[in-house]
């Protein structure tokens, strides 16, 4: 939606936008500002960038707790591992798109007609709406929306059925746009023997880019990966 908008068509908009939510707001506004990029803000409608700061917080907070009840037994490293690829940026995007969120976004014209949608606005998007229904209706509310939408996203991980190798996308995508293969070092080792976790970081041209955590060097490198390919807005369907 373009900043040619009628009061009629953003009523519309916003009715439209609470069915596919499955969440009805008292205070409207909440969700108006939630869906205004900052391309888009005016003095009456700020865009939603303090509310995607809080959503992000919520959103961790929310999987953490539900995380650390679900599995007693799991250690701190593996929670972190699959916390890490359900609140990654990919992960909202997907849930953003497969709710229809594009379509209520309101942002300026230069970014509606772009070829190029960005995934990591739809993710802001998805957090500044659990942040909105923080504001309308209290923690619970937001908690059993957050678990609503990415309760499925949760059982995918555990079950290991979102496993990519990142690694090869992103040199695939570094050899065909930069003519350069990523490097991947070690920046941290910690633990016992039988419990040591390892955290890499990228290297792009000896540039350092993301760091990904894990119990062994493979699986932090696959992470420090998907973080790099999600910085640089890589889609990774097309690789």
């Amino acid at each position: 939606m373009t900043q040619t908008v009628d009061n009629k068509e953003l009523e519309e908009k916003l009715r439209a936008c609470q069915k596919k939510l499955a969440y009805s707001f008292d205070n409207v506004k909440l969700l108006e500002n939630a869906l205004t990029h900052t391309s888009f803000k005016t003095a009456y409608n700020p865009s939603n960038e303090r509310l995607e700061f809080l959503g992000d917080a919520i959103l961790g907070m929310v999987i953490s707790e539900y995380l650390f009840k679900k599995f007693p037994d799991y250690s701190e490293g593996k929670l972190t591992k699959i916390k890490s690829v359900v609140v990654s940026r990919a992960t909202l995007a997907k849930i953003g798109a497969e709710m229809g969120l594009k379509q209520f976004i309101s942002v300026g014209k230069g970014l509606m007609t772009s070829r190029s949608f960005p995934k990591s606005l739809i993710a802001n998007v998805f957090e500044a709406i659990i942040a909105a229904i923080y504001f309308d209706s209290g923690l619970r509310a937001a908690y059993d929306f957050t678990l609503r939408c990415l309760k499925n996203e949760i059982d995918i991980v555990c079950n290991n059925k979102h496993d990519k190798n990142y690694k090869s996308m992103l040199q695939h995508f570094c050899q065909r746009q930069q003519g350069h293969i990523p490097r991947y070092k070690i920046i941290k080792q910690s633990g016992p023997d039988h419990d040591k976790t390892f955290e890499v970081v990228t290297l792009i041209h000896n540039v350092e880019h993301c760091t990904g955590l894990g119990n062994n060097k493979k699986e932090a490198e696959q992470i420090a990966a998907r973080k790099t390919l999600e910085l640089l807005e890589v889609n990774t369907d097309n690789i």
